[in-house]
């Protein structure tokens, strides 16, 4: 490991309280003073992941560990440390919040230890003075093994505001704080019903981050973070049996790529490029030809927000349709889902005909339907799993599907040892499968070796 290089995880007291904003004016900063910054994101998330990645200009990785056992999380973390100077990792809702009561489990805190990163907590200044020392002396109480290195301050009115808090934290909880965020115009990120808006949508206006920054340089002693964000050791890890570096040759794949389909983990795709699989990008909202392949993917995304110019597009429908036809081994997740149904009825209740390759009617609903990890067993063949697989993800999705076949996965949701929920999805014809469950391939990398196969029938 080069010795310059650091991380550290920027944890939060909750949902809600900055974290992704001001790890954005970190990547901006530390990226401005010339280092190698390799954002990450603590579990499962799509759009925090897209907005790293816009601000920062490398690909942000997610470290998901209800997915990824812990060997292969290592590793893939150790992988990406190779080409960075410093990890800036964000964490997931409040630092002990993981999967269930256990916090030690899927949570920040969690991920700090597994990787051996400090963790800087961000605390809210609001309306609030001493007592601010009590809420910091609580998550350092609540495990006193866990590494709180330094402490960051949100939304503070004033100077004088922000010494009273780092008066009293650093009084009553001997931890340093690295400075305080005052409130900044601009940097707001918008929010829809799945969360924020995607990076994508979005015309990224790298000014005010660059304001923001600035900001940050004068009010955050970074000098100090990087002194205590300083790695003597990387985690151990180890990768699992992957496809051979040729077993994708002379295959190519189409990679759906809008704005209405978008949700892909980066480190998904580099595996799948290891097999020696050709990635071609299409839209299926703007272009009118499908790229000449064996393999499609359609990823997840906002496709009902989209869905009268999908529906539009029929030339791009006919090509879909006649790829399922000739057997292009079609993987869908989520919206990609949506997009092949029969049919897709938005929240205005207007109905729009989608590609109708899996018979079914998708309607979105006003609250969340399925949230959160579960697991999938396939009971047959699927294009990504033999009989009795169990794939780990997770679901997030407002609309409900409503197939006209059977469904080939038994999912189930179970937390803290107790099964909450059992449902049917995942749905095969031909060589076409499409799911609302988004997985990570590295969990499982023989999902690979099926679809490649699959692909290799349509040659």
């Amino acid at each position: 490991m080069a010795a310059r290089s650091h991380a550290f995880i920027l944890a939060g007291t909750g949902s809600g309280c900055g974290k992704t904003t001001v790890t954005l004016g970190l990547l901006s900063l530390l990226k401005r003073r010339g280092l190698r910054v390799q954002p990450c994101k603590v579990g499962p998330d799509y759009l925090d992941t897209g907005w790293h990645t816009a601000v920062c200009g490398t690909a942000s990785r997610n470290l998901d560990s209800f997915m990824l056992p812990e060997p292969v999380l290592n590793a893939l973390f150790c992988e990406h440390m190779q080409q960075a100077d410093i990890a800036v990792i964000e964490g997931v809702m409040g630092l002990y919040d993981g999967y269930g009561t256990d916090p030690h489990y899927c949570s920040t805190a969690a991920m700090a230890k597994q990787l051996g990163c400090p963790v800087i907590l961000l605390v809210d200044g609001k309306a609030v003075s001493t007592s601010i020392a009590a809420t910091v002396m609580g998550f350092q109480h609540f495990d006193p093994d866990l590494n709180i290195a330094g402490v960051i301050v949100n939304r503070v009115n004033s100077e004088a505001h922000y010494q009273l808090l780092k008066t009293a934290i650093e009084r009553y909880c001997t931890v340093p704080v690295l400075g305080y965020v005052p409130r900044a115009e601009g940097v707001s990120l918008p929010e829809r019903h799945l969360g924020l808006v995607t990076a994508r949508e979005s015309v990224i206006n790298q000014q005010p981050w660059q304001e923001f920054a600035s900001t940050l340089e004068q009010t955050l002693d970074i000098d100090q973070l990087l002194s205590l964000s300083h790695l003597t050791s990387l985690p151990e890890g180890e990768w699992p049996t992957l496809p051979s570096a040729s077993a994708g040759k002379g295959l190519t794949l189409a990679l759906a790529d809008d704005e209405a389909f978008n949700f892909y983990y980066p480190d998904n795709i580099t595996l799948l490029e290891r097999t020696g699989v050709r990635i071609t990008r299409f839209s299926p909202l703007h272009d009118h030809k499908l790229p000449d392949c064996q393999m499609i993917w359609l990823g997840g995304g906002y496709p009902e927000l989209h869905a009268a110019a999908l529906s539009e597009n029929s030339e791009m429908l006919s090509q879909l349709r006649a790829a399922h036809q000739r057997g292009v081994a079609i993987y869908a997740e989520c919206g990609g889902l949506m997009y092949l149904g029969t049919s897709l009825e938005d929240a205005t209740g207007e109905v729009y005909q989608m590609a109708d390759v899996i018979p079914g009617h998708s309607r979105m609903g006003k609250r969340l339907t399925r949230f959160g990890y579960c697991e999938a067993q396939a009971r047959q063949q699927t294009l990504l799993a033999a009989p009795g697989d169990v794939l780990r993800g997770h679901e997030f999705h407002y609309s409900d599907f409503t197939p006209e076949i059977p469904a080939v996965m038994a999912c189930r949701k179970v937390r803290d040892g107790k099964t909450l929920q059992e449902w049917s999805g995942g749905w095969q014809v031909g060589n076409t499968f499409a799911s609302y469950l988004h997985v990570h391939f590295a969990q499982r990398p023989e999902m690979l070796n099926h679809w490649l196969a699959a692909g290799r029938e349509s040659l």
